[in-house]
């Protein structure tokens, strides 16, 4: 029986469905994952990458048709969300795409097809959060937004002055806090005086404001407001080991690459898992693909690599409607600073190839078509303000600017709380719009991970050179576009192997090799996918690069037993029984 048939020829339990409008809190999002491996269980395992800072499990999902082979003998796809904490429509797309693959397997559709090849020959690794404790946080009843981890760094001491950004009202949001002062950075809007904007260069004799982050004041000295960073000041993506620089270069590093629980479990992981391919990891906001690097220019990485990463990349613009830029060229928070993280760590590393997906943007929602991504927030017209404000009031029901209202502070007496609700409306999309977001990204996955290599076998053949004498040989090929190595960095970083064959004929004493190794070192296989543009004008010299043969001369008996074996670490195992006989003729 097929591996289809296995899963739509008996009754199987309804997949659950989850509500893609709302976030999930860590134990209802275990029950889910719990639900959906126990409904299709020839499909998906759930396990754990490990335990976070705060002990809660770090879920990760193993998609692959067991009936087709183990998850490690295959090449995989991996893909995760929210390291950030606040950042949870990133755990909405990969809950989608789990769902989205469990719900086709088996489909008689083009779809179906397709997902039915995807996990009937590949694996896709979903790590949904990675961060648990920080996302908890970030959906507490009464929430706090910080970066990432919620262990504290730099130092473990409670501040005992300034202002602690949290939810002071207790409505469930963190917004601004406006109080008049003529020395204030900001005024009500002439067009609309519910938003506010800078004050003008030189200007004067208006009424201002002074903008203050809603929290709690510590030891109030009636003149100073400074307000304090999170006591919790790690980013987890700032922790991976390449590019590692300390604190003094890059802000909540922590203390040692892959310090942190959360970082080491998935670098643990990948390192165990020399067949993950390629990967991304899911962020928010600004509605734009990332590709590497973060830490050089186009012109200094290996022209191969880089074209094949464009070459996907433009497939992803194309199927998400995301632009694709470069972190290096066109990301970076500051000019002078260079950003490292996942992305860095995974290619520079490994030799994988990896994409951050920044989802979500609420400026092209309001129909600002040119905005400089990051740059954005800097500076920007006002007539982009507006818009904003304008789609806040007609399609999010006037929440993602929230109207001031007076309310006396503890501490600082009369004031208003107001302005944008970056949670719900700027990190992440309103509840009616998530699922629309998380649905641009499966088919992008999943021509990725059918790109992969993949190893399979061609033929073995059997020549009696003798009544007791053999000469095997054992064929094989890459069936998939990109090459067994997946990229020239990773040959450069020497992280994978060539083709390795075997022969093994167990405790059978009779046996005895006469040419060749029981272990062989084969080359590295190309794929199909073509090196450039004039590939048809200009055909490859290395016609079959895809291919390699392995050759045996054994001495056994008729009717021993062999097996042969030939893995390669990005491109997957296969494996075959060979009973030698006179007859024995070449089998595909």
């Amino acid at each position: 029986m097929s591996s289809t048939a296995d899963q739509t020829d008996v009754d199987l339990p309804a997949l659950p469905t989850p509500d893609f409008s709302r976030f999930y809190r860590h134990d209802e999002m275990g029950r889910l994952l719990q639900d959906f491996a126990a409904a299709r269980p020839g499909l998906m395992q759930l396990g754990s990458l490990g335990r976070s800072h705060e002990g809660r499990e770090i879920w990760l999902v193993t998609l692959t048709s067991s009936a087709t082979g183990a998850d490690t003998d295959k090449p995989a796809f991996w893909a995760d969300g929210n390291i950030h904490a606040a950042e949870l429509t990133a755990s909405t797309a990969i809950l989608y795409y789990l769902h989205h693959l469990l719900q086709h397997y088996g489909g008689s559709d083009d779809e179906g097809r397709r997902i039915t090849q995807l996990l009937d020959t590949r694996t896709i690794y979903l790590c949904p959060r990675l961060n648990p404790d920080g996302a908890e946080l970030a959906l507490a009843d009464r929430p706090r937004h910080i970066r990432s981890s919620t262990r504290p760094y730099p130092y473990e001491e409670q501040p005992v002055d300034g202002l602690v950004v949290e939810d002071i009202d207790g409505d469930g949001r963190i917004l601004l806090m406006r109080i008049p002062d003529p020395h204030g950075s900001h005024k009500k809007c002439p067009a609309d005086p519910r938003l506010m904007i800078p004050r003008d260069p030189g200007e004067f004799g208006g009424e201002y404001y002074r903008m203050i982050p809603e929290g709690r004041l510590l030891h109030d000295d009636g003149v100073t407001i400074r307000v304090n960073p999170d006591l919790e000041g790690l980013d987890l993506n700032r922790n991976f080991p390449a590019g590692w620089r300390h604190e003094a270069e890059q802000v909540g590093a922590g203390p040692y690459p892959a310090s942190e629980p959360e970082v080491r479990a998935m670098v643990d992981f990948f390192v165990k898992h020399p067949n993950i391919g390629a990967a991304i990891s899911y962020h928010t906001h600004s509605g734009v693909i990332l590709r590497p690097m973060g830490t050089m220019s186009d012109d200094d990485m290996i022209p191969e690599d880089l074209w094949s990463i464009k070459r996907f990349s433009e497939i992803g613009t194309r199927l998400t409607g995301y632009p694709t830029v470069s972190i290096w060229h066109e990301f970076k928070y500051h000019p002078k600073e260079i950003i490292t993280g996942t992305q860095d760590w995974v290619y520079e590393h490994l030799g994988a190839l990896f994409w951050v997906v920044e989802m979500w943007a609420p400026n092209k929602e309001a129909g600002i078509s040119d905005y400089p991504w990051i740059h954005w927030y800097r500076e920007h017209p006002v007539e982009d303000d507006l818009k904003l404000l304008r789609w806040s009031d007609e399609h999010c029901g006037g929440q993602a600017h929230v109207d001031w209202k007076p309310f006396d502070h503890p501490q600082l007496g009369k004031v208003e709380i107001g302005g944008w609700d970056r949670m719900n409306f700027w990190r992440n999309p309103p509840p009616q719009l998530r699922e629309r977001e998380a649905a641009r990204f499966p088919g992008w996955m999943t021509q990725l991970a059918l790109s992969l290599p993949k190893l399979e076998l061609l033929r073995t053949e059997v020549e009696a050179l003798g009544p007791d004498t053999w000469k095997i040989r054992f064929v094989v090929a890459n069936a998939g576009y990109l090459p067994a190595y997946i990229s020239k960095h990773a040959l450069a970083r020497k992280v994978v192997r060539g083709l390795l064959f075997e022969i093994d004929w167990a405790d059978q004493p009779a046996v005895e090799l006469l040419r060749g190794k029981r272990r062989e070192q084969g080359p590295h296989l190309e794929g199909h996918g073509g090196k450039h543009s004039l590939q048809a004008f200009l055909p490859s010299r290395e016609v079959t690069a895809d291919r390699a043969v392995c050759e045996w001369i054994v001495r056994a008996p008729a009717g021993t037993l062999l097996t042969l074996r030939a893995r390669a670490d990005r491109a997957g195992a296969v494996a075959t029984e060979l009973r030698l006989a006179a007859e024995t003729a070449a089998t595909d």
